[in-house]
């Protein structure tokens, strides 16, 4: 088992700058604003002598109230499994009441604790330390994590009290941590309930769940296994239109979403069936089908509508959005468990239609059988032959036909002819793309040469005419 590494202290204190240092990536969403982050974030070490897990954590405020409360559980959830703490402060602002109550808590906890001082660039650090030491919880570490200083040296002491574990990591390898098992991407606007059905599927508060549009604003990679197979899900951050997103830290919340669809495998779109379908939905619902990822649509909120409402509802929603009648369609109740328990098989069905090996003769015989059921159009007084067909890609799949005059292939045949993959090999549940490619014509140039043969044998004709 790797050991764990908590970074915790209040807010703005550069938390998150450090979890990517740590981590050399971009994953905890950074700014110069109280308050961001509000999950923990998970992220496999790639600075130091070994590996290691590091999870970045909400800032503490001391505030009961509203989703302060709830954050402080997920810190509180981060220090009771992390084998070491790091305690962050901010050396520009010195060290503060707040700070004195936290690393009460923190000795309290028993666990081994390395102070970091952070944004220390610039100061005196011998008078500097000298505060931080009144805290009595060792030596101080001077740090400048948005720089880099004094990471490496943190990270290096902080695992020599650590015990002995894994593989020792090269200095510079920049490789990051690959998630494990099915990428499934959680998205819709906010206030859908989108982690409310996290915390159900994985039976544990893993997320911030409250009644607040924006809460989340990161998007957090959470691993867990069913059944014995391994997923990872993704929360992201509500995406709404373009015109309401004014903050920076929502435009790179929307950002990061997006990234999000293209990272996964299967992406759960959920909408509000309080609410119907708004522009903001039939957008999203957009670009997950130009991702080309599987989807399940999981309309939420199912519960406590009458039948003639849920009717209304779902003729509504396939109205809407036609182009996502491929995928499967779940309604459930996130906050009462309703449907959530087979939201998974859904994902399985739609990840093995995303990942399915289709074979070059299957998909030319399917080819010529539609064909033969159905002609293409003709094209200027001939026929567009399509010769054979073989897959291009997967996660969508992609079918490849090759033939003369592919590209006047109309629109009207082409989804005649995914709907004909479609249902021969079960493929519900992912787009499907099929591409055209016209092969090189062999008798292409002879036909121009053949014809200045015959000019120049009749020319000849001609002239024996003539002397005769």
């Amino acid at each position: 088992m790797l050991p764990v590494i908590a970074l915790v202290g209040r807010p703005n204190v550069g938390k998150s700058t450090l979890f990517n240092r740590l981590t050399r990536s971009r994953d905890a969403l950074v700014a110069d604003q109280p308050g961001l982050t509000r999950d923990r974030q998970y992220g496999t070490g790639q600075l130091g002598k070994r590996p290691y897990l590091v999870v970045d954590t909400g800032g503490i405020s001391g505030d009961s109230q509203g989703v302060e409360v709830l954050m402080e559980r997920q810190v509180a959830a981060a220090i009771s499994e992390a084998d070491h703490l790091v305690f962050m402060l901010d050396g520009r602002g010195g060290l503060s009441g707040g700070d004195q109550i936290i690393a009460e808590q923190l000795r309290r906890t028993g666990k081994p604790i390395t102070v970091a001082v952070n944004k220390s660039e610039n100061l005196d650090w011998d008078t500097l330390k000298a505060d931080f030491y009144a805290l009595g919880l060792g030596e101080p570490h001077a740090l400048a994590a948005v720089h880099g200083r004094g990471v490496k040296s943190l990270i290096n002491d902080v695992l020599d009290q650590l015990p002995q574990s894994g593989a020792v990591v090269e200095e510079e390898s920049g490789a990051s941590g690959e998630q494990q098992g099915v990428q499934i991407a959680v998205v819709g606007r906010p206030n859908v309930g989108k982690s409310t059905l996290i915390n159900r599927l994985l039976g544990e508060e893993r997320v911030v769940a409250f009644d607040q549009p924006g809460t989340t604003r990161d998007s957090i990679f959470i691993p867990f296994e069913r059944d014995g197979r391994t997923y990872t899900l993704i929360d992201t951050a509500g995406v709404r239109r373009r015109a309401r997103v004014s903050e920076a830290i929502e435009k790179f919340s929307v950002i990061k979403t997006l990234q999000a669809i293209e990272q996964a495998n299967v992406v759960l779109l959920v909408l509000d069936a309080h609410q119907g379908i708004s522009e903001q939905d039939a957008t999203l619902a957009g670009h997950v089908l130009e991702s080309g990822r599987a989807v399940v649509v999981v309309i939420n909120k199912w519960d406590g509508l009458q039948p003639d409402e849920r009717e209304h509802i779902k003729s509504e929603m396939q109205r809407r959005l036609p182009f996502l009648s491929f995928a499967d369609w779940r309604f459930i109740s996130a906050l009462h468990g309703s449907g959530v328990g087979h939201l998974i098989e859904a994902v399985d069905a739609a990840y093995r239609a995303a990942m399915i090996d289709l074979r070059t003769p299957e998909l030319t015989r399917v080819l010529e059988m539609a064909v033969q059921e159905h002609q293409p159009p003709l094209v200027r007084g001939r026929r567009i032959k399509l010769r054979y067909a073989h897959q291009g890609g997967k996660n969508p799949p992609i079918i490849v036909i090759h033939g003369n005059q592919t590209e006047e292939v109309p629109g009207s045949y082409q989804r005649y002819l995914v709907n004909r993959f479609r249902e021969t090999f079960d493929l519900h549940g992912t787009p499907l793309r099929v591409e055209f490619r016209t092969g090189e014509n062999p008798y292409q140039g002879r036909r121009n040469k053949l014809t200045k043969r015959q000019v120049d044998k009749r020319r000849r004709l001609m002239k024996h005419v003539r002397k005769r």
